[in-house]
């Protein structure tokens, strides 16, 4: 590229020049407003245009997050977490190779079940990204309340448009950072591919994006007008405020957050149909709405009947992702025995199917890798199979490498993933996870594998079919394995 002298990290956008900062591999700009702060007569509606600027904007530092709780919890040394005060949080952070380049890109959307997360955390860093030629993005959007209450008036998603918002962004003006507008891949983890399924299914995203990586999420995390309803009136009743749009716009966001938080706490006490609705098999209160308009169907119906059908697809799941959810419950006893129970009840499986969990479990905790297993095969192993099935020449990957965090109870848990397809084993923030360095021959295989992906369409393994059922495993036998264990795909059949 270009001098890497400070004056030459000024790039002209279509809203007005910024400064960014040199990296070893060209150059990173931070906190780029892709709409207007979501506050005053912006709050709890669609995404608005940015305001344009003259002078050149300092584009070097961290900007705003989304509002939030800070981590805490017995996770919070697993899942780091940062909050950055302030209005102006619907922006994004690029790293590019070269500003007068046009290299593929790729949007990263984060996870945290839509109530947490940002494009704060330094595990998100795009430099190896940049370092293998592609222009990396990582946006924020509306999380909790802000972004998916609806009481059935109003627009809802908000959260979702936002990212609609951010990939117009994209669209319009990623040329000024070197990247091609033409070869866009979203990619997002855990609520973050779940977005994804839904920008698939969505009217006003078609056409914003090429391909896309959907790491433990798929399409099938989006909850009924009902639900929402029912998630909106617990949400009001603890804020002490009509149960409408404009009287939960009466309380902060500091308010807002806590008692969303409250209400998130109340899932998991009582995780019955009868009280939550759909949201109880989701097991998240606020998520995507199925509205009829912003998002007309549950996506993975869409994608069945043939949305998404141009945009190359990489789908997968870690083999033991519910581990995250469990670790202080107990690995003995009764406990994980009737856990299994009241979650397979949830997804409709009966005493037969939950004891087939535990017959192929091995080893002295049967009962509670059944439970892993089970509740890991409900919300991420079956969606993602279930979407490259209704998409028809999707890419699947499984992610097998165990973390000695914990004792070993961490193993292949949810979010493990994340600092191999990085390749930033070394970052501080994983270090909970690791539990030490990590396999760096396999983070720069995984790693290769995604720019494939984004660069070609082909991340080097042969597409999933009902034929075949292809599936790459990184970690474990690090191999190409063909129908995993088809006995628990089956049993899913119908239900899932």
């Amino acid at each position: 590229m270009a001098s890497t002298e400070r004056t030459d990290l000024v790039v002209s956008t279509p809203a007005g020049p910024i400064r960014g900062e040199a990296t070893a591999y060209g150059a990173v700009f931070r906190a780029v407003p892709y709409a207007a702060p979501p506050v005053g007569e912006h709050r709890f509606q669609p995404p608005a245009p940015a305001s344009e600027w003259t002078d050149v904007r300092d584009a070097r530092s961290p900007g705003p997050t989304a509002p939030q709780a800070a981590a805490s919890g017995p996770l919070a040394d697993l899942l780091p977490n940062v909050v950055v005060p302030g209005d102006d949080y619907l922006h994004a952070n690029v790293w590019t190779p070269d500003p007068a380049g046009s290299a593929p890109v790729i949007v990263f959307i984060h996870g945290g079940a839509f109530t947490s997360g940002s494009n704060a955390l330094s595990g998100y860093d795009g430099t190896a990204f940049a370092r293998d030629g592609v222009v990396f993005v990582v946006i924020n959007y509306r999380l909790g309340a802000d972004g998916f209450l609806w009481f059935g008036d109003g627009v809802p998603n908000l959260g979702l448009l936002d990212q609609v918002a951010a990939l117009t962004w994209v669209r319009d003006g990623i040329a000024s950072f070197g990247g091609d507008p033409g070869n866009v891949t979203v990619m997002g983890e855990s609520a973050g591919a779940m977005s994804i399924g839904a920008l698939m299914a969505m009217p006003a995203a078609e056409g914003l994006f090429h391909r896309a990586i959907l790491e433990s999420g798929a399409g099938h995390h989006a909850i009924s007008p009902a639900a929402a309803r029912t998630v909106g009136r617990r949400l009001a009743k603890v804020l002490g405020v009509p149960a409408t749009r404009e009287g939960v716009a009466s309380v902060s966001s500091a308010e807002l957050v806590a008692g969303q938080t409250q209400v998130s706490a109340q899932l998991p006490k009582a995780p019955f149909r009868r009280v939550w609705g759909d949201v109880a098999t989701n097991l998240m209160p606020f998520e995507p709405v199925i509205d009829g308009e912003v998002l007309p169907v549950l996506p993975i119906k869409a994608i069945e009947a043939g949305a998404g059908a141009a945009v190359d697809v990489l789908v997968g799941y870690n083999t033991q992702e519910a581990r995250l959810f469990f670790l202080t419950t107990p690995a003995k006893g009764v406990v994980p025995r009737l856990m299994a129970a009241v979650l397979g009840r949830l997804f409709g499986l009966g005493r037969k199917d939950r004891a087939a969990y535990r017959g192929w479990a091995e080893g002295p905790a049967r009962d509670y890798d059944a439970m892993i297993a089970l509740l890991t095969d409900a919300v991420y192993r079956i969606p993602a199979l279930r979407l490259a099935e209704a998409h028809g020449r999707a890419h699947v990957y499984r992610f097998a490498w165990q973390s000695p965090a914990r004792d070993g109870r961490l193993g292949a848990a949810h979010g493990l993933e994340l600092p191999y397809v990085f390749d930033n084993l070394d970052n501080a923030e994983w270090r909970g996870m690791l539990a030490g360095r990590g396999d760096a021959g396999l983070a720069t295989r995984m790693h290769a594998s995604w720019v494939a992906f984004a660069k070609t369409g082909d991340p080097g393994w042969p597409a999933y079919t009902p034929q075949s059922r292809v599936e790459r495993e990184f970690g474990g036998a690090d191999r190409v394995v063909t129908d995993h264990h088809p006995a628990s795909r089956e049993l899913w059949a119908g239900r899932r």
